[in-house]
């Protein structure tokens, strides 16, 4: 398995249950809704992944794209919508084709961290085409270089705990531990950026942004930034 695109696409463990899968997408999916500006509004959800939760968002707004680069998730994707008239599948490429300004809503989250930075500056470059005027992006999930995998558990352990998998958690880490995501993390990293760091990345690629208040999804040690093209 040579990278993270792969590893998404293959039959990983990276959800210790159904139940921990579950509620992670719909706590996403909730927290989506919180920035969709508008019922008719147009969101984009970059690098989607499974999105279990798209129903939810797409009832909250006018059109959903799930834009996926891994061909076997994009596929179950495809299946799984097939019958939702609001959403629509796109492969990354796809998006390139998309007209200026036709998405009022983009969401990328828990993404960067697997990207190069010269990718997240080609996607970014890519995004801030699409997005209308007034439209936003919301890019979550980004890693602090400061905080390692030890609060990555931390946060799991607290779901688990919240929302009732606890036993399901500490042997998902054991798996974890002797798995190809470990494998991966080591070999080729994560990439982390200090808040600084993000928003002068943001504004380089002509966006405003603001580190939100909360961060999308689970980890609170996390951060979450709201960026809008500038002027």
């Amino acid at each position: 398995m040579d990278d993270w695109i792969d590893y998404y696409d293959s039959t990983h463990t990276i959800y210790v249950s159904k139940r921990h899968r579950d509620v992670h997408f719909a706590e996403i999916a909730r927290d989506i809704i919180s920035y969709i500006p508008s019922p008719g509004a147009v969101v984009l959800d970059y690098s989607c992944g499974e999105a279990l939760s798209a129903t939810t968002v797409a009832e909250a707004c006018g059109k959903l794209i799930l834009a996926e680069p891994a061909p076997g998730v994009r596929g179950r994707l495809i299946a799984r919508y097939a019958l939702n008239t609001k959403i629509r599948v796109r492969s990354l490429d796809d998006l390139r084709t998309m007209a200026d300004g036709s998405v009022d809503l983009v969401v990328m989250n828990s993404v960067a961290q697997y990207m190069k930075p010269a990718e997240l500056d080609q996607a970014l470059a890519v995004i801030r085409r699409l997005l209308s005027p007034p439209g936003s992006l919301v890019i979550g999930d980004i890693l602090r270089p400061e905080v390692g995998m030890t609060r990555d558990v931390l946060s799991l352990l607290l779901m688990a705990r919240r929302h009732d998998f606890m036993k399901d958690a500490l042997w998902g880490l054991a798996r974890t531990a002797l798995s190809d995501y470990r494998e991966l993390r080591t070999k080729i990293g994560l990439q982390r950026y200090s808040e600084a760091e993000m928003l002068a990345k943001l504004n380089a690629a002509g966006f405003t942004a603001r580190h939100a208040e909360r961060n999308i999804g689970h980890n609170p040690w996390r951060m979450t930034f709201v960026a809008r093209k500038a002027e």
